[in-house]
């Protein structure tokens, strides 16, 4: 099983590429949340994830024989990045398989980095599949994503850092794909102090660790439905499973609206842009989906920032929906002089601002002396939107809510 001393020994091979990210005291989710809150920004790494750490550890303790062959694997992105990177870096050359749905602006990366891209599957696994084929026709050396000691050894060059900058900490919390990166850190966490809390976080449609140790043994999920694209796997690995076993106190799921939520008060309280697969840790804090104390010093682990602007736009979206911050819905007026001017001065009056608006008066399930309207309107948190919403229903107005928004009350 993966050591103390492996990571150890990665370090100074991780840190010919890698920086050593930022560790960041937040006052915003500190207040939030009552605790002690420092975020591992590996979201400022080179590649813009983690995935360099492991992937430089696994290509630099290659035999040349194995180098001269070159490498391939699988991956929904990031991996790719950092394999790319680093077999460029150390000579090497590199095919990466991903799935045919990845994220073009990880595409596109993977491709700037030298790696050679091949599009195949629907998702990680069958991506997978297509590497190891590739493996075995071509010869190369397949570099696993998190199924590795020697990955995971270099995903733990993060647990070093944490400990280093964070001496005091109490719980760190880990998003898990595959579990390489949770491993790598546990032990490292672990071997300074037993007693930290390391908590595994995974989104509720690909959920395959939390089921696995729920189980006893690995369960693998037949797809994966999540906007955390990076750690959408189907199946933990099987080393990672026995580590995950010994050296994580507890794995725990979120769904993609908190998710959203998180990654939309990250850009908006820290200024810092992750991805859906880095926001999952922070998502488990601020959702409840973990215990703590007051005062209760925490470090989430931003593993990643690479998110396409199309995926961000609506994840965004959605993080305001969510946060009462946007509001979209339909109401019948009576078609006549002065009915929408009426409409837009309740919704003025409670210092709304209405930034789109549709009007029909052609559909047939209206009556012939009625339209409907559709509003899109910025507000300014939940109270505000349940506030507009029951002054607009006291004034006679049926709502519909067309974005999912649901009141607290």
């Amino acid at each position: 099983m993966l050591t103390h001393d492996d990571v150890l020994d990665a370090r100074e091979r991780v840190s010919t590429v890698a920086r050593h990210t930022p560790l960041e005291y937040s006052y915003a989710f500190s207040e939030m949340t009552g605790a002690d809150v420092h975020l591992k920004l590996e979201n400022f790494q080179r590649t813009g994830a983690f995935k360099i750490r492991g992937a430089m550890n696994r290509i630099e303790t290659l035999s040349t024989a194995d180098q001269e062959a070159g490498v391939v694997t699988a991956s929904a992105g990031n991996h790719a990045q950092g394999v790319a990177l680093a077999a460029t870096r150390a000579g090497v050359d590199s095919k990466i398989v991903m799935p045919e749905h990845a994220p073009v602006s990880k595409v596109k990366a993977t491709e700037r980095y030298g790696g050679e891209v091949v599009l195949h599957g629907a998702d990680y696994s069958e991506a997978q599949a297509e590497a190891h084929r590739i493996e075995e026709v071509e010869g190369r050396t397949y570099v696993h994503a998190f199924d590795d000691e020697t990955v995971m050894a270099g995903q733990g060059t993060i647990g070093l850092e944490i400990v280093e900058d964070c001496p005091d900490l109490d719980t760190v919390i880990v998003p898990i794909g595959g579990g390489g990166l949770i491993s790598g850190i546990a032990t490292a966490v672990k071997a300074h102090d037993p007693d930290v809390r390391v908590i595994g976080v995974q989104a509720e449609g690909a959920s395959s660790a939390a089921e696995s140790i729920r189980r006893g043994e690995i369960y693998e999920r037949d797809a994966v439905d999540t906007i955390a694209d990076g750690i959408a796997t189907r199946r933990i690995g099987d080393r990672t499973f026995e580590v995950i076993k010994e050296r994580v106190d507890e794995v725990v799921t979120v769904d993609d609206e908190s998710i959203a939520i998180a990654l939309t008060y990250l850009l908006e309280r820290e200024k810092a842009l992750a991805e859906g697969a880095g926001a999952i840790s922070l998502a488990a804090l601020l959702s409840d989906a973990i215990e703590y104390e007051d005062g209760e010093t925490i470090v989430p682990a931003l593993c990643g920032g690479n998110i396409d602007l199309n995926v961000l736009t609506t994840v965004v979206m959605r993080g305001l929906v969510a946060t009462g911050r946007y509001l979209r819905f339909r109401t019948i007026l009576k078609d006549q002089p002065g009915a929408l001017v009426a409409l837009g001065e309740i919704i003025a009056d409670h210092r709304a601002n209405i930034t789109a608006f549709h009007h029909d008066r052609t559909s047939r399930d209206v009556a012939m002396n009625d339209a409907r309207v559709e509003l899109e309107v910025e507000t300014r948190g939940p109270e505000h939107v349940d506030e507009l919403l029951a002054a607009l229903r006291d004034e006679g107005y049926e709502v519909e809510i067309v974005n999912g928004y649901q009141m607290s009350v």
